[in-house]
């Protein structure tokens, strides 16, 4: 019987125990296998960013402080448009017919989800997490509020709204983002010799105020947006950028949040003057989608820090575009989420508006949001 072998470390001669013959074969076969780690750069691309963001948010529970610029470049480190689309790669994977309903009835039970409301309610018709992220509702669901001029976008949860006095905006009560940072330059309103804020160069009117209501989806919500009124979109807007959480606990940490991340703002006119809509992206909500806009294409792999991308329907060279913009129906279907994510509207309309929600309200598309 031949004797055992032994196994010698190279470098320092050490000789260890008897190693069988399955143990040998392992060994030699799995070292094509093995790629030699480099630690750093994942550590501080992704553990400094994550444990950044937690140490933020266990600080905001403890004295309600918001964050630094140092713990939000940290938490701006975290690789989350990489993720984000890799998210969006699993979630086109189709699924085989077996695993769909279990699969599916998890994120239902966690996240709440009434599937009694679907247009399609047999869950293995979805071959995919995307389809059943952006499924389409029973068209009596979401019945349009009839006593209000302007409705939700959204199903969700109102974070914050409000008259915008000055040029900062709440995003929830007490933080603030910058309105120009949000919508970025205007074009053709008013003179910049005119020493004038740039809330008024919005406004068409001296007699109207400058309004804005946030509405937060989450992920068990319904993840299509739908036009809040009868109006005319003249410029989309996307600026590529970061994908971090807007979750309201995010969103009372990072001042300036929405202006870091992903967005795609429309703006126009509607009856009253200045109107815009403006979809927000998040973590893993790199995938924005506006239905008439095939030419929009949002999360990509490289950005230029700062940079927007604009698209203009007001006719000018164009015959195929109005000479006041597309319009839109209240309540008609302007585009979707791949998960859930954040709408802001900021609008234009006589001092006598006024709001008839209130703040962490559940709204649903379609609900009113306030009245003349």
């Amino acid at each position: 019987m031949a004797a055992p072998l032994l196994t010698v470390c190279r470098r320092s001669g050490v000789r260890f125990g008897p190693v069988t013959f399955c143990q040998r074969r392992f060994l030699n076969t799995s070292r094509g296998f093995l790629v030699r780690p480099r630690p750093l750069p994942v550590l501080v691309a992704t553990g400094g960013g994550y444990l950044g963001y937690q140490h933020y948010k266990r600080k905001n529970q403890e004295d309600g402080a918001l964050a630094t610029p140092t713990e939000v470049a940290l938490y701006r480190s975290f690789p989350t448009r990489l993720l984000s689309r890799a998210w969006g790669r699993v979630n086109g994977v189709e699924l085989p017919t077996w695993l769909r309903k279990p699969v599916y009835s998890l994120y239902i039970w966690t996240f709440g989800v009434n599937m009694q409301e679907a247009a399609v309610e047999d869950l293995h018709q979805y071959r995919n997490l995307g389809e059943f992220f952006r499924r389409r509702l029973k068209p009596t669901v979401r019945p349009l509020c009839s006593s209000s001029c302007l409705v939700s976008p959204a199903d969700g949860r109102i974070l914050h709204f409000g008259r915008v006095n000055n040029s900062e905006v709440e995003q929830v009560k007490g933080v603030t983002y910058s309105l120009e940072n949000f919508l970025g330059p205007l074009e053709g309103r008013g003179n910049d010799a005119t020493p004038s804020s740039f809330r008024d160069r919005l406004l068409t009117s001296a007699d109207s105020e400058l309004y804005h209501v946030v509405v937060y989806l989450a992920p068990g919500d319904y993840h299509c947006f739908h036009s809040p009124t009868d109006w005319r979109v003249e410029l989309r807007r996307h600026f590529p950028g970061s994908l971090m959480s807007v979750n309201p606990g995010v969103a009372r940490l990072v001042k300036e949040l929405f202006c870091f991340n992903e967005r795609v703002a429309l703006t126009g006119q509607w009856r009253h003057g200045f109107f815009s809509l403006t979809a927000v992206g998040a973590t893993n909500v790199g995938s924005i989608r506006v239905h008439f806009d095939q030419e929009l294409q949002t999360n990509a792999p490289r950005y230029r820090k700062g940079s927007f991308h604009d698209q203009s329907y007001v006719a000018g060279g164009n015959q195929m575009l109005s000479r006041e913009g597309l319009p839109l129906q209240r309540g008609e279907l302007v585009g979707e989420f791949n998960l859930g994510s954040t709408i802001v509207l900021l609008f234009e309309a006589p001092k006598t508006f006024a709001f008839s929600v209130q703040p962490g309200q559940r709204i649903r598309v379609g609900e009113g949001l306030g009245a003349l």
